[in-house]
């Protein structure tokens, strides 16, 4: 005998709830390790209460070799990529916005295809190509390719955001002798204010995280960013501080987090992928 349509509904929204419930659950039990493990004085991998609360493992780990300088250098280089990331995006997404032409769509597919080819297949190539233009071991050059690296995702988003600016307010500057570039600048940036913060968070959360450039690239101990240097904490033998390692990886994500919260805040929280601007 079927059941009724009103209990199929009841049992299909229990069904969606008990899977959304075991997909909050793969993300909050590690984050709940991570701070209750920071508390632990005898942390391991379980989920567990703390055997007594300390702040001992943030008293070991709030040194300047193991905290405060890589996290300087990973705001120096995350924090100069984005910005050169962001300036040039927006300056390659204008053109593509605005001025219609039979290579749009051609460029914008290559660029897309651009962002699919995994780092570690072009590491070898760059790492030769850094050696020879004495690029190796050095801040600029990470952030050159931090740069490059994030580009090609940053123009498309901020493209997409660009088409949502009327074009008319833009024309309206042109006829009191604003340029192509005054415009971008006063006019189609302010508007697109949610679209910059956008592609601005994305590109530092993306180079935030990433191991394996600095590691390649950087040779230098005093150099490496926080995320190379968190790799410290794992010793040999399998030997892992785990405390420590909960604990540096609070302060790792505090800038990550305080960046969202900052530009939510400006923007008014929010932080729609739409970016159109209704004049």
């Amino acid at each position: 005998m079927a059941l009724p349509l009103s209990s199929r509904r009841t049992t299909r929204r229990l069904a969606a709830d008990a899977g959304l419930l075991v997909v909050a659950a793969a993300f909050i039990l590690p984050l709940a390790w991570v701070v209750l493990s920071s508390l632990d004085p005898r942390a391991d991998l379980r989920v567990k209460a703390p055997d007594g609360l300390t702040l001992d493992n943030f008293d070991a780990i709030l040194t300047s070799d193991i905290t405060f300088t890589p996290l300087l250098n990973s705001l120096v280089l995350c924090g100069g990529a984005t910005l050169l990331t962001v300036v040039c995006a927006a300056l390659a997404a204008y053109p593509l916005s605005r001025f219609r032409s039979r290579f749009n769509r051609p460029f914008l597919v290559t660029i897309l295809f651009a962002t699919s080819l995994p780092i570690t297949a072009i590491m070898v190539p760059v790492y030769a190509l850094f050696v020879q233009v004495d690029l190796i071991d050095t801040m600029q050059g990470t952030i050159f390719f931090f740069a490059a690296s994030q580009l090609p995702f940053a123009i498309w988003l901020m493209k997409n955001f660009m088409d949502g600016v009327p074009k008319e307010l833009e024309e309206a500057a042109w006829t009191d002798g604003a340029g192509p570039l005054q415009s971008l600048v006063r006019i189609v940036l302010p508007l697109m204010g949610p679209g910059v913060a956008v592609v601005t968070v994305f590109s530092f959360v993306m180079m935030w995280g990433n191991f394996f450039v600095p590691f390649m690239l950087l040779l230098t101990p005093d150099q490496m960013p926080a995320s190379v240097s968190i790799n410290d904490f794992f010793g040999n033998r399998g030997m892992v501080a785990y405390g420590q390692l909960a604990a540096f990886s609070i302060v790792y994500s505090t800038p990550v987090i305080l960046l969202y919260v900052l530009i939510a805040r400006r923007l008014g929280g929010g932080f729609a992928l739409g970016g159109a601007v209704k004049g």
